[in-house]
């Protein structure tokens, strides 16, 4: 006799919280994300409410005397974005062929088992792809740090403060409240020293709580550039294996590592994201409560020799403080 579907449900679950641990080790940002507590969860609701960080919180009164008069003025330090969250199903389906081709309990697992780890596998693709390149044809409703592909991605290649940042951001115009903007660095085709610095301090200085950039997500070029830069400059190259398996170079405080889906195919001049310098305290990954990484049952198709288990997840990426955040753009040898 097959294997129940009861049975078969219960061992896949298992795997499943497997698959989405080796999901978050295989990509630096996600892993530094949960790291720092950024996987957060909602009940529900149509969209996702979060607050974003604009200022500074208020005015603060010097006590001297002891009798001066507190300044009450408080800022409008927090402002609501909302998101539409990105919804997907992924199938682990089997068919009565496979079934019987494979016979004993243990065949039928292990080819569920290879369907979701090949659903798994191609869900962290598309999860890295959308976040940092704006490029997934499939979760095209992930939100990205990419803001040069659409109006609606948080980060831009323009200066800080002065108007030019326009994306919309969960409702957020970025032109209107230039407090929540990126900052940015570009080097005209050629990755130096002293732009990389220059953007770090910047970050840093920007950062409520005066923290540096923690994670340096990059480009094969820019990481291999700057690899050169410190060997031409006999400085002490730190390279590193991460959990995941992925290489690493110090820069400042910060773990720098190469993403294979930077920069965006196509890009030009500032258009080339070469890097983003991140303060990951602030990047966010919201879940629907009822629907992280949700595994159904097992059931028949109908209408097909086939059964299937539905991986059902609802999600939303966000980032709370931007100014603290920056873009290297055209930095590429």
């Amino acid at each position: 006799m097959a294997i129940s579907n009861d049975i078969l449900s219960s061992t896949l679950r298992i795997l499943l919280d497997e698959e989405v641990d080796n999901l978050f080790r295989a990509v630096p940002l996600l892993q530094r994300m949960k790291e720092k507590g950024g996987i957060e969860t909602y009940q529900g609701g149509q969209k996702l409410d979060v607050p974003l960080i604009l200022s500074e919180h208020s005015s603060i009164t010097q006590m001297s005397s002891g009798y001066e008069p507190v300044n009450l003025a408080v800022k409008d330090v927090l402002r609501n974005a909302t998101f539409n969250w990105c919804d997907f199903i992924a199938p682990v389906v089997i068919t009565q062929k496979e079934e019987l081709s494979n016979r004993g309990d243990r065949a039928i697992v292990s080819i569920a088992e290879a369907r979701m780890k090949a659903t798994m596998g191609q869900l962290q693709r598309e999860v890295e792809k959308q976040l940092v390149a704006d490029a997934s044809t499939i979760l095209t409703e992930l939100n990205s740090l990419d803001g040069q592909s659409s109006n609606t991605g948080f980060f831009e290649s323009h200066a800080p403060f002065g108007g030019l940042q326009t994306n919309t951001v969960g409702g957020i115009d970025k032109q209107v409240f230039t407090d929540f903007n990126n900052q940015f660095k570009s080097s005209g085709g050629t990755l130096a020293l002293d732009d990389m610095n220059e953007l770090y301090i910047n970050t840093q200085l920007y950062n409520p709580m005066g923290k540096a950039t923690d994670l340096i997500v990059c480009s094969p070029n820019y990481y291999k550039a700057y690899k050169d830069l410190l060997q031409q400059n006999e400085r002490y190259v730190d390279e590193k294996v991460l959990d995941g398996g992925r290489m690493t170079l110090l820069f400042g405080g910060a773990q720098l590592y190469p993403d294979p889906f930077l920069p965006k195919t196509g890009a030009t001049g500032d258009d080339i994201i070469s890097a983003y310098y991140l303060c990951t305290d602030y990047i966010k990954l919201a879940f629907d409560s009822e629907a992280q990484f949700r595994m159904d049952d097992f059931e028949m198709i109908s209408g097909y020799a086939a059964r299937s288990a539905n991986i059902i997840t609802r999600l939303q990426a966000y980032v709370s403080h931007l100014a603290c955040q920056g873009i290297h753009t055209n930095a590429e040898a």
